[in-house]
């Protein structure tokens, strides 16, 4: 059988392939293989990876709200648009969950130009000055360009004293980071002039998608119990984080939900958080 990618292709059905993304929701291998024998009966040849996602997507919502909220982590990045500054914003909370206090949105003057900085991260005397690639669709990809540049605008700040978190410092790294895909150019670019690169799903064992899972930093937008208006409320409020809603419980007060409503919410919450007994 074949189904159709983003980008019009069509390829083979790998069915393990499809297990082996339902096992990373969390769920346990008897609820994958519920899930398979379930869609095994719907799916047809031609059908597009979007419908596949769509379609094992609801099945895991009928198991567990949590599993399809996992599930959708990488649509969720990309519901974080349509500008990227909400995913700056998140990016900031990656790396203040390392201990580095962290500013977004910064214009700094460099020896030739001034520069528009998505996110600054100091942790006592390294400084890090961080490239924010926000992309809202599928398969797309940063290219070599967007390293190149990165580097030209980071060797223009590198020499310079700024004052940030009541101290004076220089930047000693620079990182690219995107929800999207590197090409193999911009990994080497990368590689071999030391920026620090981070993407979906590199560096392998140690991509946005492992530190998330590690971290259970998954952004708001991956709750599937609220709806766009209620997700917009909560992200313009500063509410970025599930973890947020866990950490300020009287955050969900404010959606005029009704009480088993919150409670189901703060559920899902919970469990894509903290993960839940099978």
């Amino acid at each position: 059988m074949k189904v159709r990618k983003y980008s019009g292709e069509l390829v083979d059905f790998d069915v393990n392939r499809l297990k082996v993304s339902l096992m990373k929701s969390g769920a346990s291998k008897e609820t994958v293989e519920d899930v398979w024998k379930k869609m095994s009966h719907t799916i047809f040849d031609g059908m597009t990876t979007r419908q596949l996602y769509k379609l094992a997507f609801q099945l895991l919502k009928q198991q567990r709200n949590s599993l399809a909220a996992r599930y959708s982590l990488k649509k969720a990045l990309r519901d974080l648009g349509p500008s990227g500054y909400l995913f700056e914003k998140w990016v900031a909370r990656l790396f203040a969950y390392k201990d580095y206090k962290t500013q977004t949105g910064l214009i700094l003057e460099g020896n030739a130009v001034n520069h528009e900085v998505d996110v600054i991260a100091q942790k006592e005397n390294t400084l890090l000055l961080i490239e924010c690639k926000f992309r809202n669709t599928v398969d797309a990809k940063v290219n070599v360009t967007n390293p190149m540049y990165f580097l030209s605008r980071f060797l223009d700040l590198k020499e310079k004293d700024f004052n940030f978190f009541g101290g004076t410092a220089r930047f000693s790294q620079a990182w690219l980071v995107t929800n999207a895909y590197l090409t193999k150019d911009a990994i080497s670019f990368g590689d071999y002039y030391k920026l620090h690169l981070l993407s979906w799903d590199y560096p392998i064992g140690n991509s946005i998608k492992n530190r998330v899972d590690s971290t259970g930093l998954y952004p708001l937008t991956c709750l599937t119990t609220i709806n766009a208006l209620e997700k917009e409320k909560l992200l313009s409020a500063d509410y970025v984080l599930v973890k947020d809603i866990l950490d300020q419980p009287s955050s969900l007060n404010n959606l005029g939900a009704t009480a088993h409503r919150i409670k189901k919410i703060y559920k899902e919450a919970y469990e894509l958080v903290h993960g839940f007994e099978k």
